[in-house]
This record gives structure tokens, sequence and C-alpha cells, in this order.
């Protein structure tokens, strides 16, 4: 199986040695190179972009420049894998998927997905709504009516559910990540036209990465596909407390 996993990154950072991980530097244009990355500004890209774009920049380059049979992508610190509680470091990187795993994955299903999260008390509208901003999905919705009807009701139904895809992760047939990819940047360029990128600030600049992620459940809601959802191995040790308190920040003030 010809399969090719980008590792989006923007430092250097340890990488599995299995050959089917490709690690690219995302926002590459401009900066010194990172020794054995791929780089994003290569070929057809929108390596300037990265800073709305966030890993997207490198799945642009993929879509115009890789070829390969399966393509996936995930992140430095973010993996398919098997689920692990432990800390240490190697245990971490001995739980990520495999090429042996991921093509026995793919021999009984169209693509692999992170297993979704789900938000328990609030839509992925809602969710979206306090997390970030009500006219990206007032616009994207408006662009979907112009250019793609046919998936209006499959974005009324992402928005009402309350489990989402996070992370712009996959692995599937590069024809199918290329119509995928045709479809989605198309809707984003379409709204970075109109809107003004001067009033964006902080983490609201990857506000295309925050939507594509809502983008690929909508994309997929329309097909009849059948996904294996994997449990994500997770590099980095995540601040829960933090992302609590954020969240529930974030609920309070949407209701003053």
């Amino acid at each position: 199986m010809d399969l090719k996993i980008l590792v989006a990154s923007l430092k250097p950072y340890w990488i599995p040695a299995d050959s089917i991980y490709l690690p690219i530097q995302v926002g590459a244009i401009g900066k010194d190179p990172i020794e054995n990355f791929l780089r994003d500004d290569s070929g057809q890209n929108i390596s300037e972009k990265n800073q709305f774009y966030s890993e997207l920049s490198g799945l642009y380059w993929a879509w115009k420049n890789l070829d390969c049979e399966y393509l996936g992508l995930c992140h430095y610190r973010r993996y398919f894998g098997h689920r692990s509680f432990s800390r240490d470091p190697e245990k971490l990187r001995r739980s990520i998927l495999n090429r042996e795993e991921i093509e026995k994955l793919l021999d009984s299903n169209d693509l692999i997905l992170p297993r979704s999260r789900n938000y328990f008390i609030e839509t992925i509208r809602s969710q979206y709504i306090h997390a970030h901003s009500e006219r990206d999905l007032i616009q994207v919705e408006n662009i979907l009516a112009e250019k793609y009807p046919e998936y209006l009701s499959s974005f009324e139904k992402v928005m009402n559910r309350r489990r989402v895809h996070l992370w712009n992760m996959f692995i599937m047939p590069k024809i199918l990540a290329d119509e995928y990819c045709a479809w989605l940047f198309d809707i984003l360029f379409t709204y970075e036209h109109w809107m003004d990128q001067k009033n964006l600030i902080d983490e609201k600049r990857r506000l295309f990465g925050y939507i594509s992620e809502r983008l690929l459940d909508v994309w997929l809601c329309s097909k009849n596909l059948k996904a294996a959802e994997v449990d994500v191995v997770m590099l980095e040790r995540v601040n829960w407390t933090k992302k609590i308190f954020s969240f529930l920040g974030r609920k309070f003030q949407s209701r003053r």
C-alpha cells in the first residue's frame, strides 16, 4: 500500500521511524529549514497563509504536490494510536499505529478518523459559537447555499450533533482526499476573499483550521463511507484544568 501520512510541525520534533510518516514544516516560507523535514512552501502552496490555516497549509501542499495511493494527516504531538494512560514518552511513542495496523484498518474501512469528541451539554453549533464566532457558521452556510446546496442538509445535521472529529486528522485514499480538498479549499478561499483579516487576533487567526474541523464532518455526512474511529495519542500533556476553565468562561461570557 502506497501510504503517506503527513506530520505537520512548526519546529523540530521527534518523528516515528516508520517510513509512512512524512514530517512537513508548515508555515515554512521565509524560515530556516528543519533537517529531514519536507516544506510546505515548494510547488503549489499556501505556506504564507499558515497563520490562518494552521496544518491545512500542509494538507494543501500534499493535495497539489504529493503522489500516493493513501494520504493521511496528523500532528507532531498527535498521532493515531492505541489508548494509553501512561505519561512515559517511550510507551506513548510505542502506542502509535504502524503501517501494518493502518493497512489492516483500511482493508475493512474506507478511511480512518480520530475518535470523535462528545460535547454532551451543547451542540456543535453552540460550541463553535461559544469558542469562536457565529459569523463563521453563517457565512459558511451562505457559501454552501450558493455553491454546494446539496450539502446544506448535512451541514444542518452536523451542527445539531454533539459529537465532532477534531484536529483535521484522517487517513483515506488520495482520490477521496483530492475530492475533499477541492471542496474544502474552495469554501475556505471564498470565505477568506471577503473577510477582513486585520481584525483577527491571537488564536482566532487560525479560524480556517477550526472551520475545517466541522466541514470534514459535513463532507463525510454526505458520503456513504465506512470509517474506523481510532484513539489519538497525545505526546504532550493536556492541561485539562485550563481547558475546563476556558470552556466555562466562554459559556458564562456568552450569557452576559
